[in-house]
């Protein structure tokens, strides 16, 4: 199983950035998967996920209406669309994959349950 993040950069707030996750050795819609960052100093928290259970997406407080996650099953990769960035957002990106059947919500919370994870990517938001 191998996930590898792309896509950040240095954008200036209010831009927007499309980060992608290429998986191989396994199907994404086997696994539930997500979205997490780690900004400096801090923990890593839960930015967005989608559980095995019923396909369904949840977002994190701080991005709701920002951001968007997809999955492109065709090929096998992952996306999140962030738009109206704030240097709040700068972070390391990661995505991760997990076998297990918990709901999308718990695995936001507890991003260490996850199984797999990917190669981050630095988003920097900045003037």
């Amino acid at each position: 199983v191998q996930l590898q993040a792309s896509g950040g950069g240095l954008v200036q707030p209010g831009g927007s950035l499309r980060l992608s996750c290429a998986a191989s050795g396994f199907r994404l819609d086997d696994y539930a998967i997500g979205w997490f960052r780690q900004a400096p100093g801090k923990e890593r928290e839960g930015v967005s996920t989608i559980s095995i259970n019923d396909g369904k997406t949840v977002y994190a407080d701080s991005v709701k209406g920002r951001f968007t996650s997809s999955r492109d099953n065709a090929k096998n990769t992952l996306y999140l669309q962030m738009n109206n960035l704030k240097p709040e957002d700068t972070a390391v990106y990661y995505c991760a994959a997990d076998s297990s059947y918990y709901d999308a919500a718990y695995y936001l919370r507890e991003p260490r349950v996850m199984d797999y994870w990917g190669k981050g990517t630095l988003v920097t938001v900045s003037s």
